[in-house]
């Protein structure tokens, strides 16, 4: 009996292929990075070339091993920069879209925070929303979109907290392009500047608490089910 030929699957890619797409992807997304990349890179590398050659009482082992440690802290600093640049195009790309403070939320935030990626409270015509998030400073509350429609979500989310977790300081977070606001990339460096208010068993008792005791528009919805696509059953 003649085998069937299995299905090739596709190579995932190497390491280097995938820091190359990144670069790419950020260079794109802001060619002014490529001069950042060339002072991370070349900078340690021509400071180890000049200590090699200006230290004195250098042989030729010295001298190369100065000039590898500057290659290889600029290739430590090179991948860092990426990184940073990297995570700064992806969120500007997808700035000013409904989720895109959940997909911080879930992607970029220490260990030290509890949040979901869901909204807790959501404006039905503009579709912006109001997120949540506990941590060491104690419970944040972001909003995503046009400010002036989420007043009100705000101000019962904000009773609703202070009424389950009374002693605990709340923090609003406005994520928009405005001078008092914070661009989505900047949005967990802001939250972390609030000065430290819980210890990390407090913040999981909080976050356990608030989920228990509160239920965002999201979860009514069975998981796995499309509510665009549901229909009526058939009468019998």
């Amino acid at each position: 009996m003649a085998r069937t030929p299995q299905a090739t699957t596709a190579k995932e890619p190497g390491r280097l292929k995938q820091m190359y797409q990144v670069f790419t992807m950020t260079r794109r997304a802001d060619p002014k990075s490529v001069w950042w990349f060339l002072l991370a890179f070349v900078g340690p590398v021509v400071l180890g070339v000049l200590l090699a050659l200006l230290l004195p009482g250098q042989n030729w082992l010295a001298i190369t091993l100065w000039i590898l440690a500057g290659v290889l802290l600029g290739v430590l600093l090179f991948l860092i920069v990426l990184g940073r640049l990297a995570e700064r195009a992806a969120y500007s790309q997808i700035a000013g879209q409904p989720g895109a403070v959940g997909a911080v939320l879930s992607n970029s935030l220490r260990r030290q925070w509890r949040s979901s990626e869901m909204p807790v409270a959501v404006h039905g015509r503009s579709q912006a929303a109001v997120y949540r998030a506990v941590g060491t400073p104690g419970v944040v509350l972001i909003t995503e979109g046009q400010r002036g429609n989420l007043k009100r979500q705000v101000d019962e989310e904000r009773r609703k907290v202070q009424r389950i977790v009374p002693n605990v300081p709340v923090h609003v977070v406005h994520v928009d392009d405005d001078s008092d606001g914070v661009t989505l990339h900047k949005l967990p460096r802001a939250m972390n500047k609030y000065k430290k208010a819980l210890n990390r068993n407090e913040v999981l008792a909080v976050a356990n608490r608030l989920d228990s005791l509160t239920q965002s528009p999201a979860s009514a919805i069975p998981k796995g089910m499309d509510p665009m696509r549901a229909r009526a059953g058939r009468p019998r």
